[in-house]
């Protein structure tokens, strides 16, 4: 466990030294900084401040150091009591705990961290120069952690004696197959899913196709079906899939059995010609998905459902409607791992300084898309450990195949940003305009969330590190309604892929939204199981009626069905 000093050096941050609360929407951060490639994970201006308050301070660094010896004395004389986190997967072979050599090199490694961790936080720089610095500190020491070595990690030097070291030679041959970009580890078998069988498999039909995306209309499954229509806004930076992942692990197969009407866009994969795709041309396909969701059902109001950057997408489309006096065609507004108040960033905003933010839109331009590997590949260092060093050992040290996980090959399936996109998502995260009303012009107009005065959803993942579910809550405080806010125990991903049965699964809820996400969850109330149900029932009772289903999809001549779902856009390659 930490010892009591270094919880009480970090103070705001956790077991991993990064902030508790407080962040920003990292995805967005992403899309700032995943342009400029390798070098993100340099600390930059940040380092420079970093070295020059350390040198300014040299007994505390003196301090630390001496630290470090008597940890490391103790560790030598085996009287040490440092031990990792728990749920650190790296160190959970017995033999780190059980042989005294293992178990020395394991607590001589943590002592390390500690003492790097404590440097950082003598220097008490501004937030997120600490943050940059930190996060290139915890790369290179998660990179030297003596799991990631072949002659250091006890599980590999067992597997060597075992398969009399042939297991390498499986391990190389992984390696030459991961040689492209992202040139990372393979995190799943990719050989074991298709599109359109295995996954995004629900029964559909696409019933309008544009330059920019797919609009696809899913059968009913039960002979009458709730007049009100959803439509799915799903994040531009990955397939729309992940609300339609596998038979009995879909959202959007869930709302039909619950007899919803139910649509989603699914977005083009674009290039390098399609480079002048602005956040308004994603804006003005999100307003042609709901005349044509409505043209097709005849209802006159429509549930919008966004995700992640989906979400801000549909927001913004409520908030032009209600300021042109057409909130009305909005039934409700459903937000899943979603961040609209950007004020403060998390780990991966706190990568850029302002003035690199302009060589990283330079460098989406002039390549005309911002890359779905490069974008891969930095969700990945976000969570090194999970997502590429314990690949690394697995896949390469121990000459195992990735696992065959659904969840992990979506998570794969890259999805291209257009240059234009990536400028106004950049400007509209660092300005943190959707905060203040009218600071945003969109689809001809100021934006102001404070008119959606729709009833509201929102899904937030506790354990999410992607849209921290601190920041994902001020929505609540954006919205001119009294949002249901809903936080999961789950993750950025598993949030949304959270079907009944799952005997661990809960949620929680609270009748009220004080202003600080703290109170929210000090005073909230578990709910056992899936929070699926609970947004069905909040969806059935704003749906109207039910009616018959429809007989066909699409709607005759304006609407043909044009191919079977998931469609094309789906399955084109970044």
């Amino acid at each position: 466990m930490a010892t009591r000093e270094r919880e009480r050096d970090r103070g705001t941050h956790n077991g991993n030294g990064r902030p508790r609360s407080g962040q920003r929407d990292a995805a967005e951060a992403i899309i700032e900084d995943v342009a400029l490639g390798p070098g993100r994970v340099l600390p930059g201006v940040a380092g420079l401040k970093f070295a020059g308050k350390l040198a300014a301070r040299p007994q505390k660094l003196a301090r630390r150091g001496a630290g470090l010896a008597a940890e490391l004395g103790k560790v030598a004389a085996g009287r040490s009591e440092l031990a990792p986190e728990k749920g650190d997967r790296r160190f959970k072979d017995k033999a780190w705990q059980d042989n005294p050599a293992f178990r020395r090199i394991l607590q001589a490694y943590l002592a390390a961290g500690e003492t790097v961790d404590g440097v950082i936080s003598d220097t008490e720089l501004d937030w997120r120069s600490d943050r940059r610095v930190r996060f290139s500190a915890e790369n290179v020491l998660d990179a030297l952690a003596p799991s990631n070595s072949p002659f250091l990690n006890p599980t590999v030097l067992k597997a060597t004696i075992d398969s009399g070291g042939l297991h390498f030679l499986k391990g190389l041959r992984n390696m030459a197959g991961d040689i492209r970009p992202p040139f990372l580890p393979s995190s799943v078998d990719a050989s074991a899913f298709e599109v359109g069988e295995d996954l995004a498999a629900t029964p559909g039909s696409v019933v309008l196709q544009t330059e920019v995306f797919e609009l696809i209309q899913y059968h009913p499954q039960t002979d009458k079906v709730r007049e009100v229509p959803v439509l799915c806004v799903p994040p531009m930076i990955n397939k729309y899939y992940v609300v339609d992942l596998a038979p009995d692990k879909s959202m959007l197969e869930w709302a039909v059995r619950q007899g919803q009407q139910v649509f989603t866009i699914s977005w083009r994969n674009p290039g390098e010609d399609q480079a002048d795709w602005d956040l308004d041309t994603y804006l003005e396909a999100v307003v042609e998905a709901l005349e044509a969701t409505r043209d097709i059902t005849g209802a006159d109001r429509t549930h919008l459902l966004g995700l992640c950057a989906g979400g801000t997408l549909a927001s913004i489309v409520a908030a032009r409607l209600s300021a042109r006096g057409e909130g009305d065609r909005i039934a409700g507004l459903a937000l899943g791992v979603n961040v609209l108040d950007t004020e403060k960033s998390g780990d991966a905003s706190a990568l850029m300084e302002d003035l690199s933010a302009g060589a990283a839109m330079a460098e989406s331009a002039r390549r005309g898309y911002l890359s779905g590997a490069s974008l891969a590949g930095l969700f990945a260092w976000l969570r090194p450990n999970d997502m590429v060093w314990g690949y690394w050992v697995n896949n390469y040290l121990l000459g195992q195949d990735p696992p065959a996980w659904d969840v992990l090959y979506w998570n794969s399936d890259q999805t291209n940003m257009p240059a234009a996109l990536h400028r106004d998502f950049v400007q509209m995260s660092r300005e943190n305009s959707l905060a203040s009303a009218g600071a945003l012009k969109a689809l001809g107009g100021p934006v102001d969330l404070s008119q959606v005065t729709v009833d509201a959803y929102v899904v937030a993942g506790i354990a999410d590190h992607i849209s921290p579910w601190e920041n994902a809550y001020r929505t609540t405080q954006l919205l001119g309604s009294e949002p249901r806010f809903v936080l999961s125990t789950s993750g950025h991903v598993v949030a949304m892929v959270n079907p009944p049965g799952d005997a661990k699964a809960n949620f929680k809820v609270n009748a009220s939204n004080p202003p600080e996400p703290e109170r929210w969850l000090r005073d909230a109330t578990t709910e056992e199981g899936s929070w699926w149900p609970d947004w069905t029932e909040w969806l059935a009772e704003r749906s109207g009626d039910e009616v018959d289903a429809p007989a066909e999809p699409g709607a005759r001549p304006d609407y043909p069905v044009l191919d079977d779902a998931p469609g094309s856009y789906v399955k084109a390659e970044a």
